[in-house]
């Protein structure tokens, strides 16, 4: 099993040598509307083992959650970046749930977008890190829909906006690895309510921010819009044949 995260991007040299050789790849996308945490898990569990024996293909799922933060796989450490007591989170109608995922602690909820891809990174995806930068890269395509321009910051995971060393986040990336079948991945802030980010300390990075699309915009932009750019920026980067990336 290999996992990724912000700090843990994972090992670079299962690269396979087909790159560009490799055919094209065909993305399903399911879009699921609101969807409890468990039974996405569920459903990731089942569509994983379903995309190890050949029976999909590769599948992005689109959906949101109720209000609930979730742990990265340091569950101890992603545990105490919960920084709001048990009765604010009761207050504030949140739920604490482990991910199994890498990363830290992060928070789900109505207005945010959150896509799980359950993809097959062989033969010539079985990179990591390359993995996390095209699920940024397609985000960032995403965001240019609405001119929005995201981009990455060194040493840290994730879409981010504004200027240099002031960055805010507008986009969480936690992904899972097992045999080269990919669960778990992104989140999206759309018209999140940004106030329950407070409860926590946000992938475990006290120095930035986060914000949405609708607080960049002064907006409100409908969900539907927000799936269409995602799918198209998936599908611009997971449906071609894997090329190298030279920038990190």
């Amino acid at each position: 099993m290999k996992r990724a995260s912000a700090v843990e991007p994972g090992r670079l040299d299962n690269r396979s040598q087909q790159g560009a050789d490799a055919p094209p790849r065909r993305l399903d996308v399911i879009r699921l509307g609101r969807i409890d945490y468990d039974a996405a898990l569920d459903l990731q569990g089942r569509l994983v083992d379903e995309r190890r024996r050949g029976q999909i293909g590769d599948t992005l799922l689109l959906l949101e959650h109720p209000p609930v933060i979730t742990l990265g796989a340091r569950n101890r450490i992603a545990a105490s970046h919960i920084v709001a007591s048990s009765e604010q989170l009761d207050q504030a109608g949140v739920r604490v749930h482990e991910a199994g995922r890498g990363g830290d602690v992060t928070y789900h909820g109505p207005g945010q977008l959150v896509g799980y891809p359950i993809l097959d990174l062989r033969p010539d995806r079985c990179d990591v890190h390359a993995y996390v930068r095209d699920l940024e890269e397609a985000l960032i395509i995403a965001l240019r829909t609405f001119g929005i321009e995201g981009t990455r910051v060194p040493g840290l995971t994730g879409v981010w906006v504004g200027p240099e060393g002031r960055e805010e986040k507008v986009a969480a990336i936690g992904i899972r690895i097992s045999r080269w079948i990919t669960s778990h991945g992104f989140a999206l802030n759309v018209s999140t309510n940004l106030d329950h980010f407070q409860l926590i300390v946000p992938c475990g990075i006290a120095d930035r921010g986060v914000t949405s699309i609708e607080r960049l915009l002064d907006r409100r932009v409908p969900m539907t819009e927000v799936e269409d750019a995602v799918e198209r920026g998936m599908r611009e980067v997971f449906e071609a044949p894997f090329r190298p990336r030279t920038s990190s």
